[in-house]
């Protein structure tokens, strides 16, 4: 059982690798990978049979190249178009499946997150495409998580791959600038990939774990890649930090268990130990992003032993440099939160009042969470309490409807004692 885990796990972690080397060759990204697909089901059936293959990478690139290639040769035949055989035609001893025209050994997942962040893309579809392709998920899988239907996550993966096939983009890295600005597409889209799987914004589960350990997974092999990256170090690193609660974030029942009130002890010091090393290293490089101070934030909270122990104030101050690099209304509500616990309640509150008139978060659910939770710590049980009905009729997450209907039903009978 062990060791047909340890062969799942190397084939998603070659996938990437290989569906890279293929689509670089061929130019041809869903042809790649197809022909990716169908090596990797060939490697689970030998590899169990017949023993691993003293270079695995190698040998699925090799046998995923000879499958396109007999599918090339196959569709030229048919079409009789001898010419177009010529160009295209592949012999074994005219691809390397190892090693690149300098001799090195290549690894192509960066430019397979690049292309798979396409700025054509919808975040959606560039999340789609990116766990398809880079993650080695299953179509089934992805329309799980995201709570679609199969055939619907299919067309837009099938889209997405049109889109990039269409925009005649190259399999190569972009040049610095370019890289530069698609760098912050591929993050964002594993940022939103950790979030659906830490917090899911929708269905039976509180988490999502397939989901946010591929973020991880995906974001550690970038920042291998791209070590000088001080953002993508941060993003790394934020997600240790945040996925180190996990354990402590639902009870045995599996209701959510809110920060202030979670067994720290359960926390995965591991997992802190490595993102405060790695964002303690970050922050004096050079510029700080936005995942840098995000991390940042974590590492405060995962630093107090208890909650009344946080450094609020230093909080709050971090929050107050993220809202001026980054204009999101949820860096807003947070940095609201961050006031009250510093400054006082009331000074949170009319933070919220204000975020409210902007409009920024009109039907989201947090809002109204926030304020029940700063009007509950105030004794404001009555209104607290209309707050939490309200945000748990805004709120798709089952988990998070239940806690807070909870909190609700909570107030309602202490008032009703008192």
């Amino acid at each position: 059982m062990a060791e047909d885990a340890g062969l799942e796990c190397l084939l998603r972690e070659l996938a990437p690798q290989v569906l890279g080397a293929v689509a670089r060759r061929f130019g041809d990204f869903a042809a790649a990978e197809d022909a990716t697909q169908e090596a990797l089901l060939a490697a689970a059936l030998q590899w169990p049979r017949d023993g691993r293959p003293e270079n695995p990478r190698g040998w699925l690139i090799h046998v995923a190249a000879r499958r396109l290639t007999d599918q090339i040769r196959a569709d030229f035949a048919r079409r009789q178009r001898e010419a177009f055989l010529f160009l295209y035609d592949v012999g074994d001893e005219a691809i390397d499946p190892v090693f690149d025209e300098d001799g090195l050994d290549r690894d192509d997942t960066l430019i397979l997150l690049f292309l798979c962040c396409h700025p054509a893309l919808t975040n959606a579809s560039a999340i789609a495409l990116t766990l398809r392709a880079v993650g080695g998920l299953s179509t089934a899988e992805i329309a799980r998580a995201f709570l679609v239907p199969e055939a619907t996550m299919a067309q837009r993966i099938s889209r997405a791959k049109q889109t990039i096939q269409a925009s005649g983009l190259p399999f190569e890295l972009p040049d610095a600038g370019e890289r530069a600005e698609r760098l912050v597409a591929v993050l964002h889209v594993l940022y939103l990939i950790f979030n659906e799987g830490y917090a899911s914004s929708a269905g039976e589960e509180l988490h999502r774990l397939d989901l946010s350990d591929e973020a991880i997974r995906l974001t550690r092999a970038l920042h291998a890649l791209l070590p000088r990256e001080t953002e993508v170090a941060g993003l790394l690193a934020l997600m240790l930090l945040t996925d180190a609660r996990r354990p402590a974030r639902s009870d045995a029942d599996g209701a959510l268990v809110p920060l202030d009130e979670q067994d720290r002890s359960q926390w995965d010091r591991s997992a802190i130990d490595e993102g405060i090393a790695l964002i303690s290293a970050t922050l004096p490089r050079g510029a700080v992003g936005p995942y840098q101070l995000q991390a940042a934030i974590a590492a405060v909270h995962a630093e107090a032993a208890r909650a009344e122990d946080t450094d609020w104030p230093q909080i709050q101050a971090l929050y107050g440099v993220l809202m001026r690099l980054s204009d999101n209304p949820i860096v807003a509500l947070n940095h609201a939160v961050a006031v009250a616990m510093a400054q006082g309640l009331r000074a949170g509150l009319d933070l919220l009042d204000a975020l409210e008139a902007s409009g920024r978060l009109a039907g989201h659910y947090r809002l109204d969470a926030v304020r029940a939770h700063l009007l509950e710590r105030s004794g404001e049980a009555s209104a607290a309490q209309a707050c939490y009905l309200l945000a748990a009729g805004k709120t798709a997450s089952v988990p998070e409807r239940n806690y807070l209907t909870m909190r609700a039903a909570t107030l309602a009978h202490e008032r009703k004692r008192s």
